[in-house]
């Protein structure tokens, strides 16, 4: 499998993170007023931080990304634990954090091994 296409499902899983958060935070299921802005800020603000780096595809900001997507994979699994209506959005939670670890790992690995094959091939 190329890097490009690895990419592709790594964003697109990033990007999908990102939407359900808003979409969790802000229409289906929020939190109480004073929570809100707090919420906003620790869920949707590392993510938010993070997304041009990914989108671009670059190594540095997929190998942190990774490591902080696990944050939300606990996330998802605190939610599902609970009964209540946000076990289905826990579950869709941990689906795109763990399609996202995958991906990013396998990007990061493709990616390394090409660009190592390339520094190779300069120095010759």
């Amino acid at each position: 499998m190329s890097p490009t296409w690895v990419h592709r499902i790594a964003a697109s899983a990033f990007v999908g993170l990102l939407l359900l958060m808003l979409a969790w935070l802000l229409w289906l299921h929020p939190p109480d007023g004073a929570l809100m802005s707090i919420a906003l800020i620790t869920l949707v603000g590392p993510l938010a931080l993070a997304l041009r780096g990914v989108l671009y595809g670059r190594r540095y900001t997929m190998a942190w990304s990774a490591i902080l997507i696990l944050i939300y994979f606990v996330h998802g699994v605190t939610y599902v634990a609970v009964p209540g209506p946000g076990q289905i959005l826990g579950a869709i939670e941990i689906a795109l954090a763990t399609i996202y670890f995958i991906a990013a790992v396998v990007y990061l690995r493709l990616a390394s091994a090409g660009h190592a094959a390339s520094a190779g091939r300069t120095a010759r």
